[in-house]
C-alpha cells in the first residue's frame, strides 16, 4: 500500500508543518496510518516533503495507551520501516473521511480524548496560573 498519494501531497501543501498550532483536538488530519496486526495509530496533521523525497510529518500518536499517546514528529521512511508479522506493514485508513478533525478521528476508533484538548480545561489552568 503507498502510504503517500499525490492527494496527501496536495493536502500537506495546505497544511505544513506549524499551520494547525494551537487547534489540538480541533486540527484537521490529512493521514491517519495504523498497524493493521497491534497496536499504533499516527494521525497526521501536517508535514512537510524533504530535499531527500522523504516527509517529515507531525500528529498525534497513540501507540496503545492513552495516558502515553502524545502529539510528535514522525518521518514517513520510520513508518515504512517497522515491520509486522506475517509480512504486513503500516497501512493508511482509506476511509478516513474528508475534512476529519482530531477528536472526530479519535472518537471513531475508541480513543480517549485528553482533558487538555478541551478549552475549559485549559482556560482553568489559566486561571490558576494567575
Amino acid at each position: 500500500m503507498e502510504l503517500i498519494t499525490k492527494e496527501i501531497e496536495e493536502k500537506f501543501k495546505k497544511y505544513p508543518l506549524g499551520s494547525q498550532d494551537g487547534l489540538l483536538g480541533d486540527s484537521k488530519v490529512v493521514v491517519k496510518y495504523f498497524n493493521p496486526v497491534g497496536v499504533g495509530t499516527w494521525f497526521i496533521t501536517e508535514g512537510n516533503k524533504l530535499e531527500n523525497g522523504d516527509y517529515i510529518m507531525y500528529g498525534y500518536c497513540h501507540l496503545g495507551d492513552d495516558d502515553m499517546a502524545e502529539f510528535g514528529y514522525v518521518k514517513l521512511s520510520e513508518l515504512k520501516e517497522i515491520k509486522l508479522p506475517f509480512g504486513m506493514e503500516i497501512e493508511r485508513d482509506l476511509y478516513l473521511p474528508d475534512d476529519c478533525t482530531l477528536k472526530d478521528a479519535m472518537e471513531s476508533i475508541d480513543i480517549s480524548i485528553p482533558d487538555y484538548f478541551n478549552k475549559d480545561f485549559l482556560d482553568n489552568i489559566e486561571e490558576t496560573e494567575i
